[in-house]
C-alpha cells in the first residue's frame, strides 16, 4: 500500500464516536477517530514497508501514527528515529503505548527510557517509565539490571505522589511490571505498592481509572502469572 492509500483506508474506518472519544482523552486533528482493532486489519500490509512506517509517523495524523507503532521493524529502527517519534509524541497514547512499546523491544530500551525519564518534558518522562515498564515485561530476568530497577522503585516511593499527572500513572504502571513479571522483585515490588498506595490521577471526562496496584498485583498471584514473561508488548 502508498501513504496515500493508508490514509484513505484509515479514514473509511473511523467514526465520529470515536473520534469523539479519542479527543476527550487527548487526540487532537487531524485525525478520523479508527478503532485499534479495526486499525489492525492494516498491519499485514503496511508491515512490509519500514519506511511508509516511519511516513506514517511523521503525518502527524494519530491514527496513522499509532499504526506506524503497530508495523514498524522494532529490533531495525534506528535510536535516533525513536528520539525523533518522542518528541511527536503530543498526548500520552502515543507516548505511553506506540512509542513506548516499540522502544522497549528495540534494542536501545533501557538506555532511552533512562534517557527519558528526566526529561523535563511530560510526555517524554512518561515514554521513559513506560517503555522500561515494558521492558521489564519481555527481558528475561538475568538481562534486567535489578539494582537499577531497585533504584527505580525506591525513587516511585518517594516522589510519585509529586510527579506530574501522567508521570505518576506510568511510574503505578512500573510497580505494577516490576511486581508481576520479574520475580526476584516481587516482593520488594509489593512493599512499594503497599507504601505508595492509591495514586490520583487526572484523567480528565473519560471513564478510565488508575490501578491500585496492590490490588493488580494481587489478581496476579492469584491467576499463578508472577514471573511469566509477555512475547510482545506491541498492540
Amino acid at each position: 500500500m502508498t501513504f496515500d492509500e493508508v490514509l484513505q483506508a484509515l479514514e473509511e474506518m473511523g467514526s465520529e464516536q470515536t473520534k469523539s472519544t479519542y479527543v476527550r482523552h487527548g487526540a487532537k486533528e487531524p485525525f478520523y477517530g479508527v478503532k485499534i482493532g479495526d486499525m489492525k486489519r492494516l498491519v499485514k500490509e503496511v508491515k512490509k514497508d519500514q519506511e511508509l512506517a516511519y511516513k506514517l509517523y511523521d503525518s502527524g495524523n494519530h491514527d496513522a501514527m499509532y499504526l506506524a507503532g503497530l508495523t514498524v521493524n522494532p529490533k531495525t529502527i534506528p535510536k535516533e528515529m525513536l528520539r525523533h517519534w518522542v518528541k511527536q509524541a503530543y498526548w500520552y497514547s502515543l507516548a505511553e503505548y506506540t512509542v513506548a512499546n516499540v522502544t522497549a523491544e528495540s534494542p536501545y530500551a533501557r538506555e532511552l527510557a533512562m534517557e527519558w525519564m528526566l526529561s523535563p518534558e511530560e510526555m517524554v518522562a512518561v515514554a521513559g517509565w513506560s517503555a522500561y515498564a515494558n521492558y521489564v515485561t519481555i527481558a528475561p530476568d538475568e538481562e534486567l539490571d535489578l539494582t537499577e530497577i531497585r533504584g527505580l522503585l525506591e525513587q516511585i516511593k518517594k516522589t510519585v505522589h509529586e510527579e506530574r499527572n501522567r508521570v505518576r500513572y506510568t511510574m503505578n504502571t512500573f510497580v505494577i511490571c516490576v511486581a508481576s513479571y520479574v520475580a526476584p522483585l516481587t516482593e520488594e515490588a509489593k512493599a512499594v505498592a503497599d507504601a505508595i498506595g492509591a495514586v490520583k490521577v487526572d484523567v480528565g471526562d473519560t471513564a478510565c481509572k488508575v490501578p491500585l496496584a496492590s490490588d493488580y498485583i494481587a489478581r496476579m498471584e492469584a491467576r499463578g502469572k508472577i514471573g511469566t514473561k509477555k512475547k510482545t508488548c506491541i498492540c
